[in-house]
């Protein structure tokens, strides 16, 4: 039975949940760790950026100034992402190893069905999507955020996105880090990432609730974030045939981690590339 790492890294902040989840990738690639699951949370809550977001209408940074929270960009792609109340993983392993059989869609898929049968042992059923739907709400929020629309193998319930995934490939290793929210607060889901004209705020609420989904949503009785993760370690172990070993960030990872801080993920003008200059340039008009 393969060995994993298991990772419980516990609240961070943004810049160094995603310097840490890049040092590891780079540790599998070259054969310094094997495979492991990495289960981290955010303090303060924190808005992810896709690796080629650019423009004045991906974040509202005067709004995250406001609530308090972080921005940082990804080396994954995808839309933005607010994360809070949630259960965020990072997977991380060799391409064509025994578990995954090395194309994007076919580990997207594998993924998939671990995070829909740690869904269902919570109580929540879901279905996986097979493809991005079709934007429906085509303006200010919805054209940024990650969370109002599937793509391939996120799952569904009840018309609402249930996960959040992103990849990220090397040549010999892949990332693929995503979320499960068991609590949103769609007011300020939408202050966050609402960046066109300013409108109705209830009825932009109303509208996100018809394809924003969390776990407390939907379930008789409510979870928590501790109790997700128990399940979900559960089973990746049980579906992929694997067994964890508990385990920390090495030296050499953890430096590696600050040394990524530094250049990318904590530096602002990495972080808002192609945003600040859009935004600053309408402030000044």
């Amino acid at each position: 039975m393969p060995e994993w790492r298991l990772l419980r890294c516990g609240a961070q902040s943004g810049a160094w949940n995603m310097a840490l989840d890049e040092a590891l990738l780079n540790s599998v690639e070259i054969g310094t760790s094997p495979p492991l699951l990495r289960l981290y949370r955010w303090q303060p809550a924190t808005v992810t950026l896709g690796y080629f977001q650019q423009g004045s209408d991906v974040v509202n940074l005067e709004a995250c100034r406001r609530l308090g929270y972080d921005v940082v960009r990804r080396v994954t792609g995808g839309r933005a992402v607010l994360h809070d109340d949630e259960v965020t993983y990072a997977v991380i392993a060799p391409e064509m190893d025994t578990v995954f059989p090395g194309s994007i869609a076919a580990n997207y898929h594998v993924i998939a069905e671990v995070l829909q049968a740690t869904l269902a042992a919570c109580g929540q059923s879901t279905t996986i999507a097979s493809g991005r739907r079709s934007n429906e709400l085509a303006e200010g929020v919805q054209k940024s955020a990650c969370f109002t629309a599937p793509a391939l193998s996120e799952l569904v319930h009840a018309g609402c996105k249930m996960t959040g995934s992103a990849q990220k490939r090397l040549n010999n290793a892949f990332l693929q880090h995503g979320s499960i929210p068991v609590n949103i607060d769609l007011a300020q889901l939408y202050q966050a990432l609402h960046t066109g004209p300013v409108g109705d705020e209830i009825r932009g609420v109303e509208r996100l609730a018809s394809r924003v989904g969390w776990l407390n949503r939907f379930l008789p009785r409510c979870t928590t974030i501790d109790s997700v993760e128990e399940v979900m370690i559960e089973q990746f172990s049980r579906q992929l045939g694997i067994r964890f070993r508990p385990d920390v960030p090495t030296a050499d990872e953890m430096a590696a981690a600050q040394l990524l801080m530094a250049e990318k993920y904590g530096n602002k003008d990495w972080t808002l590339r192609g945003i600040t200059a859009v935004s600053d340039k309408i402030h000044q008009g």
